[in-house]
């Protein structure tokens, strides 16, 4: 290069500023590569962009771990998993084989059918599930539909030691069940309940089963929705839907979040096919503990829950018009049982109850599920509408009466209800039959086959209000009108929201 106005004795100022000006350049590339040096290496490069305001500056970190790089559940599955296990069940079931003459024309023609059936035999029906321990002395939580008529039990751990098993609750209602095995003084690995009013939709979760069979599986996902109450599986609908992957084996595992805790426990899926199409439903951990601490209390194998002590209906967009409120939603009280909860704390009929303790009630399952999951001899605030003015009071929440006494009879004699066991219901015995707990009168609990009921059609949980044409109040009231005798009955029997009437001659 060619620099002019240069003598022996030194460089010109201009040749000094292009000296400077390369030396500066040399100096810029120097830095970057030191930059890239440091960032190779794993410290913090500088950065020579224009920086944010300070407000809007994040820490951040470089990935330390092979876990943190990878992003991978594995700590939490090794935390989680030992706690899921496998509930087989067997079901011995007695039934007549087939005779190898049964379609034998000669045997047919000369003996009919009393050839057809040989000897009764025992079969062995076996079923699969999940369960999961939540008490290290061997307290395992599984689904209702999982040990359903089963007279068998077997635990089998993560480390594939078997166990047998004692049923200490099955809840129907809820699709809940409890076990126990023995592990012999030794503290099995549990998990811990998450507040699972807590989860939000979006939540990551874990899913962990034995889907098909085919061993313990862990599938990952999101909270996709809460508090569905459309689902038709259990009589308290209140579910956790996800998207983690789950499948027929699945039933009664764990639903994991990201803490390691069990915020639910994995009972059904909508399914065309069979299989998994990412809309699975969980039973909220809430739900979950106070089934386990009933069983734990030895209850006897009941779940005692609190009752409002009011008919209710949830508001509907066409009953909301009616109302003339903003928007459907909420729980319509209907007829209030004198003295119940719901009387004490002010409502009355027409209120509607929007909100109980710090829980929106959006409708009548909600509100069942928020009054299920509280304890019998606890407060909880209720928020409601009178007139279109916002109110509150307290419910102190109580088990349903067992008024009058049930005095269970068993109706013998010349009378079509002969066969029929009978009792008084009160809110309590509804609360079992899952009948309406504001109803009254005689119900029948138990029907033998081939009586005079029986071939009537009388069937459990229908509600005899009236015989020959005489009101029913009571049990004893029924035997009066029973012992007058007769050829000729006439017989009002209530079933669900309809009433039959028929004539009876023996």
């Amino acid at each position: 290069m060619r620099l002019t106005g240069q003598d022996k004795k030194g460089s010109s100022p201009r040749a000094a500023f292009f000296v400077g000006r390369y030396a500066l350049m040399a100096l810029r590339c120097a830095m970057v590569a030191l930059a890239l040096t440091a960032f190779g290496s794993g410290v913090a490069a500088p950065v020579f962009a224009q920086q944010p305001p300070a407000h809007e500056v994040q820490a951040q970190e470089v990935p330390t771990s092979r876990a943190q790089i990878e992003l991978s559940f594995a700590p939490l599955v090794k935390h989680v998993a030992p706690a899921v296990v496998n509930v087989f069940t067997k079901r011995v079931v007695r039934e007549q084989a087939r005779s190898p003459f049964a379609n034998d024309p000669f045997f047919q023609r000369f003996f009919g059918d009393r050839f057809s059936f040989g000897m009764p035999r025992e079969r062995v029906q076996n079923s699969l599930g999940s369960g999961v321990i939540v008490g290290s002395d061997g307290i395992i939580v599984t689904n209702n539909h999982v040990i359903a008529d089963g007279d068998i039990f077997t635990v089998a751990l993560a480390d594939r030691r078997e166990f047998e098993a004692e049923l200490l609750l099955a809840d129907e209602r809820t699709d809940l069940a409890v076990l126990k095995i023995d592990p012999q003084g030794e503290a099995l690995p549990v998990l811990d309940f998450a507040d699972s009013d807590a989860l939000e939709v979006g939540d990551l979760v874990l899913a962990i089963g034995n889907p098909f069979g085919v061993g313990q599986t862990v599938t990952s996902g999101i909270v996709s929705a809460l508090a569905r109450t459309q689902v038709g599986v259990t009589d308290y609908q209140f579910f956790i839907q996800t998207d983690a992957a789950i499948n027929p084996g699945n039933s009664g595992g764990a639903l994991v979040t990201m803490d390691g805790h069990l915020v639910g426990v994995n009972t059904a899926i909508f399914s065309r096919s069979g299989g998994s199409i990412g809309i699975g439903f969980a039973i909220p951990a809430n739900m979950v503990r106070l089934v386990v601490a009933s069983a734990a209390a030895g209850s006897n194998g009941r779940v005692v829950r609190p009752w409002l002590g009011a008919s209710t209906q949830t508001v509907t967009s066409e009953l909301s018009k009616a109302l003339g409120l903003d928007r459907p939603g909420g729980v319509l009280i209907g007829d209030i049982y004198r003295g119940g909860p719901a009387d004490r704390a002010g409502l009355a009929t027409g209120d509607v109850v929007r909100r109980l303790g710090s829980h929106d009630v959006v409708d009548d399952n909600a509100l069942r599920y928020r009054l299920a999951t509280r304890e019998v001899g606890s407060r909880v605030d209720v928020e409601f509408l009178r007139g279109g003015q916002t109110q509150t009071g307290t419910l102190v929440l109580t088990a349903p009466p067992e008024r009058p006494q049930r005095n269970v009879t068993r109706l013998d004699g010349a009378h079509p209800l002969s066969g029929a066991t009978v009792a008084n219901l009160s809110p309590a015995l509804a609360e079992e039959l899952r009948l309406d707990p504001m109803q009254s009168g005689v119900v029948v609990t138990e029907v033998v086959r081939r009586s005079s009921a029986n071939r009537v059609g009388v069937q459990p949980g229908d509600i005899i209000q009236a015989l020959n044409d005489t009101p029913v109040a009571d049990v004893e009231a029924l035997e009066t009108v029973l012992a007058r005798g007769g050829r000729t009955w006439q017989v009002a029997v209530k079933r669900g929201d309809q009433v039959f009437s028929a004539t009876v001659r023996l």
